[in-house]
């Protein structure tokens, strides 16, 4: 059952391509990947019942990662992007491994390179869920590209409730962004403060402005959203994968816990309005063997 899902989805040109996050963060990623490739089939989904990824262990991450890759999987996707930089930094070996021959693309190692072609300092701030900062993924693929970098991480786990919760403005979120930031971009002195701010987590574009508000307008703010979608194309395109010239892209969206909710909020990260009718509701419990990633290892 395993290789020929693998073999339908990797060497049809037609076949979607997936999509997961923790939540409605990824949809940034999916705005970006519709937007450069509107040709292709696109089938997001959003893991909104174990929401947020970043407190999570490793172990969890990996475990969690896997089911939602195996569903996508499971409906034939030539290419997966892990639209979350959590299960970027811990899972995204485990996933090229165990889903290879199709193409696994995370948002991490595209965030880094942008970071590290737009400051001008070398000093650049990540900030990032509490996994990612911990795991020192982004240190670590900003060090390989620029290895005089000096690299400032912030874990930001309220900024995750923020976004989920629809809230990207207001005296709250600006307190909890002056709150974070203010050691980084407002303290000591302007020189040492880093130039570049990588949003490693993507949840974080719906909060820009607030962000915006304490870096100041010096500060080169990266997502890796853009960085993401040139790195699909480059693949469907070395690959042969690419979607035919004409052809008319569509977007699929599943998520695993209350597609109202999804909607509400969703709609704000995709950039259009959403129905609860515009989501299916997929258990991924319900995938036995996804649930331990080390059991399906040959």
């Amino acid at each position: 059952m395993k290789n020929r899902v693998r073999v339908r989805g990797a060497h049809n040109t037609r076949a979607p391509i997936g999509v997961f996050d923790s939540g409605v963060g990824g949809l940034t990623v999916l705005r970006a990947l519709a937007a450069a490739l509107p040709a292709e089939h696109f089938i997001y989904l959003g893991d909104t019942a174990r929401l947020p990824y970043g407190t999570k262990s490793a172990d969890s991450i990996r475990r969690y990662a896997c089911q939602a890759a195996e569903t996508l999987r499971e409906r034939g996707v030539k290419c997966l992007v892990v639209a979350c930089n959590t299960a970027s930094a811990v899972a995204i070996d485990v996933l090229t491994e165990e889903f290879a021959p199709v193409p696994v693309l995370g948002v991490l190692e595209p965030g880094a390179a942008a970071a590290c072609a737009t400051t001008q300092s070398g000093r650049i701030g990540v900030i990032a869920t509490e996994s990612t900062v911990r795991g020192g993924a982004y240190q670590r693929a900003i060090a390989r590209r620029l290895p005089q970098a000096t690299v400032t991480a912030r874990a930001c786990p309220l900024f995750v409730a923020f976004a989920e919760e629809g809230w990207t403005s207001g005296a709250v979120v600006e307190a909890v962004a002056h709150h974070y930031l203010d050691a980084m971009f407002i303290s000591g002195q302007r020189e040492a403060h880093p130039d570049a701010l990588v949003l490693g987590c993507t949840h974080f574009p719906v909060l820009a402005d607030a962000i915006r508000a304490v870096v100041g307008p010096e500060t080169a703010i990266v997502d890796s959203a853009a960085t993401t979608a040139l790195a699909l194309e480059q693949t469907l395109a070395a690959t042969g994968l690419a979607a035919p010239a004409g052809s008319s892209g569509r977007l699929e969206l599943l998520a695993t816990d209350d597609a109202g909710r999804f909607a509400r909020v969703g709609g704000t990260f995709l950039g259009r309005p959403l129905t609860a009718g515009d989501v299916e509701i997929v258990d991924l419990r319900d995938n036995a063997q996804a649930a331990n990633p080390k059991r399906r290892r040959r």
